[in-house]
């Protein structure tokens, strides 16, 4: 692929604006600088620098995110800042969309992609992909509210009673999950077995958890093939 075709198709701008930088001399493949825009290259495990930074050619992006609190999942967020807003400006530009939706006030693990194939695939309802979050409770955990939750409640508009595999972590704390992802689900559903979600983090979809992916708050990282397996 030429170099001008490279830079466009990783987030660098126009076909005007990726000529300019080759013609003003900031972008580098293998510390030798480049100034023909037609120059070609192969794309695989390609390591090129712009401005002096470098980059690693990737054909589609797969991303995790540690969300911190307050920030929206959205291109286009009214009350909070958006969480593209974490990513380079570069990834932004390839149109890169949160994979489902974490409310303002929810943390943990989310996913990032530019690939629309696999951004349905994530968010398919019949695929059942199980998410784990673990909440803090206004009121203390009981047995009650276990076995509510694990046998299933009733919640608004939904025709079914829905459960969750749950166990007790601490006096205020639960872990749940679910293979659904209907609205404000683990919030509403501590709500309908009597309890309330002062807090909730997701800390694993599929067998990706947060914890392995070692990430601290509003940190991200590209995928491996090998942790994007662990997601079916």
């Amino acid at each position: 692929m030429i170099l001008e075709k490279i830079l466009r198709s990783q987030g660098f701008g126009s076909r005007r604006e990726c000529r300019h930088l080759i013609w003003n001399e900031a972008v580098s493949v293998g510390g030798r600088l480049i100034t023909e825009i037609d120059e070609d290259f192969s794309c695989e495990g390609l390591v090129f620098s712009v401005a002096g930074k470098e980059w690693t050619f990737r054909a589609q992006l797969y991303i995790a995110l540690h969300k911190p609190p307050d920030y929206e999942c959205s291109r286009k967020p009214s009350h909070h800042p958006g969480i593209l807003t974490l990513l380079p400006p570069e990834y932004v530009a390839r149109n890169t969309q949160p994979v489902g939706r974490l409310d303002h006030d929810t943390t943990g693990l989310l996913l990032l992609s530019d690939d629309g194939a696999f951004i349905h695939a994530q968010s398919s309802p019949k695929r059942h992909v199980p998410k784990t979050y673990v909440a803090t409770t206004f009121e203390p955990v009981t047995p009650a509210l276990l076995r509510r939750l694990s046998e299933g409640v009733k919640l608004a508009d939904e025709p079914h009673a829905i459960a969750a595999e749950v166990r007790m972590l601490d006096t205020r704390e639960i872990e749940l999950t679910i293979d659904q992802g209907k609205y404000h689900q683990v919030k509403r559903m501590l709500a309908a077995a009597g309890n309330h979600c002062v807090a909730l983090r997701r800390s694993a979809i599929g067998r990706l958890t947060l914890e392995s992916l070692k990430l601290q708050t509003g940190e991200w990282c590209h995928l491996t093939p090998e942790q994007t397996a662990l997601l079916a």
